[in-house]
């Protein structure tokens, strides 16, 4: 998730445009061969048309384990961009398998609750350590145990 480009080509997969050549021609800055896509999904050969011998063997990239639980994230940023930069004109209408337009809500496993952000504590997990990225917030937790 480190390019800008990893969401957006994570979303065109999860749509079905799976092939290199229709991620390529993109707008954005999206990898620019083939091992570099593989590096962000799990690339599937699959046979070709059979009508010119001359065209490489091509790939169908799927997303991984990792990249399906992804998506979810992606909806719900896609349904806050929506709200707040296209609420009179949506780009795109998302249904869930009941049928009716997709809202994506989290909530806790255990109370079934909506989480917000003033609903959430903080607190050192077993993991935690001063690294790059986290040296702040490692900071801040050390102070709390």
């Amino acid at each position: 998730m480190g390019d800008c480009w990893s969401p957006l080509v994570l979303r065109d997969i999860s749509l079905g445009i799976d092939t290199f050549e229709e991620l390529v021609p993109r707008p954005w800055r999206v990898p620019r061969t083939a091992e570099e896509l593989a590096r962000q999904t799990r690339g599937r050969r699959c046979a070709g048309t059979g009508r010119d011998s001359t065209r490489p063997q091509r790939f169908r990239y799927v997303l991984t384990t990792s990249g399906r639980e992804l998506v979810t994230v992606l909806l719900a940023l896609t349904q806050w961009g929506d709200h707040w930069h296209a609420p009179d004109s949506l780009p795109i209408v998302f249904r869930h398998h009941c049928g009716e337009v997709l809202e994506v809500s989290v909530t806790c496993r255990t109370c079934s609750g909506a989480v917000h952000p003033e609903g959430v504590s903080v607190q050192p997990g077993p993991g935690g350590r001063a690294a790059p990225g986290t040296l702040v917030i490692a900071e801040r937790l050390a102070g709390m145990a």
